[in-house]
This record gives structure tokens, sequence and C-alpha cells, in this order.
């Protein structure tokens, strides 16, 4: 999975196998997988999480994200989860695209909440309900 996030991000940095696997001991994280592609979750108190998705660059546009995202918002109802919220880089025009086809709408913005190399980029806050 981390060489698999490694391939997918620059911004936000990508996250090592220690923070996956940290990110994974927690009961409250589920992981869907599909082949170059996997999304982190949470669901915690009744809201969902989604935490990161990768898809290998080779296999985007070919409906993995959207697939995800459908199966996150499937299985966050599953687990009682009665809203959903991520965040998204202010520059990653594709996933913002993405999120607000499945019904996320900005809702607020995190400045300079990304850094990677001396670049920093807001966060744009989007949620959904269940």
């Amino acid at each position: 999975m981390a060489q698999l996030h490694a391939e997918s991000f620059i911004l936000p940095p990508p996250w090592s196998q220690g923070e996956l696997e940290a990110t994974l001991a927690s009961p409250f994280t589920f992981a869907l997988i599909r082949p170059n592609a996997f999304l982190l979750a949470q669901v915690v108190a009744g809201e969902a999480t989604l935490l990161t998705i990768a898809v290998s660059p080779t296999a985007r546009r070919t409906g993995l994200g959207r697939a995800l995202v459908t199966d996150f918002l499937t299985q966050s109802q599953t687990r009682q989860a009665t809203s959903a919220f991520l965040e998204v880089a202010e520059t990653n025009h594709a996933a913002r695209a993405l999120y607000t086809a499945a019904g996320f709408v900005p809702t607020g913005r995190r400045k300079a909440y990304y850094r990677s190399a001396g670049q920093s980029v807001d966060a744009i806050l989007m949620g959904r309900p269940l």
C-alpha cells in the first residue's frame, strides 16, 4: 500500500508504511482494496471520514476511484454513519470533481494545510449526508 500511495501522491506527501499500519490498527478504520487502488476510511460516532484514496497513475480514469468512493459510502452506512467527510488539496481538480459527482459539497478550507518541498496548498473540506 505504501508503494502505491507513493506512486499516487506528491502533495500531500505520501503516507509511509508505518503511518498506514498505525491507521489500519485502529478498530474504527476500514480499507477497501482493488487491484491498483485502495481507500482508507474511519467511522467514529456516526461520522465517516475518507482518510486517503490512492489509484495507480496507470489505472486512472478507469472508474476505480468512483467505485471506491461508492463502496466507501455504502460501507459507511453499514457501519451506522449518517454523514461523510473528507479533505482534498485545492489543486487536485480530478479528485474534487470525483467527490462532487459523489454528492460531496465544500464545507470549509484549511489554509496551507498540505506542505511538501517548500510548497503549501489549502485543503478543501467536503461533506455530505448519508
